[in-house]
């Protein structure tokens, strides 16, 4: 009898486990096959049940599709990453709801007060942005489980990109995400992993 892994241990199986984590990989060039609204909208539909802060689900998703709206973000993006930027299938700005407690009566219907304890609070900006970052890795897996592959940037210029696609002021660019089918040289070199006896502590 094989001895038993660890990934014998996961509910998911090996192809699944590959799938989402080991084999995935930050794309860095992508095809022409393009992102479909109903493939954005199977992968929102998947991730959207990810524990949220208060269940506030403050994430915002903008799809940067036109070559007029694409033109607009290149100029905030990192010279290292504007020209995969600009050719990848299609763009997403992920981005904050700053204000997501005015929707806490309907997602969190059992304490509808919640909204006025927020309102005027100096954390729901800094709750807005770390629930929407979970969701954000939720996100990354989501794309993986449909079979795409995603390429997470921070190299932009988030306030300037906040101002030119959230002028109201509701909403805080976090990341941008290039979405696609792996092109060719799409992966570097795998770089190292933290054991678990490096990350795991048991008092």
């Amino acid at each position: 009898m094989s001895a038993v892994t660890t990934a014998d241990l996961l509910a998911l199986d090996r192809a699944a486990q590959d799938l989402l984590f080991r084999a995935a990989r930050t794309a860095n060039t992508f095809t022409d096959e393009p992102v479909t609204d109903a493939q954005v909208a199977a992968i929102h539909d998947l991730i959207r049940y990810g524990p949220t802060a208060y269940n506030g689900q403050p994430l915002r998703v903008l799809l940067l599709r036109s070559a007029a709206a694409r033109a607009r973000l290149l100029p905030y993006v990192s010279s290292s990453n504007r020209a995969k930027t600009a050719s990848a299938p299609l763009v997403a700005v992920l981005a904050a709801d700053v204000d997501f407690h005015e929707r806490l009566p309907e997602l969190y219907p059992h304490r509808p007060q919640a909204r006025d304890w927020l309102s005027d609070s100096p954390s729901r900006v800094e709750q807005a942005r770390f629930s929407a970052t979970l969701q954000i890795g939720y996100l990354l897996v989501g794309v993986r489980a449909a079979g795409l592959a995603a390429g997470p940037m921070a190299g932009f210029d988030a306030a300037g990109v906040t101002r030119e696609f959230f002028p109201d002021g509701r909403h805080e660019a976090l990341l941008l995400l290039n979405l696609g089918h792996p092109g060719p040289d799409a992966w570097e070199r795998r770089l190292p992993r933290l054991s678990t006896e490096e990350v795991v502590r048991t008092l």
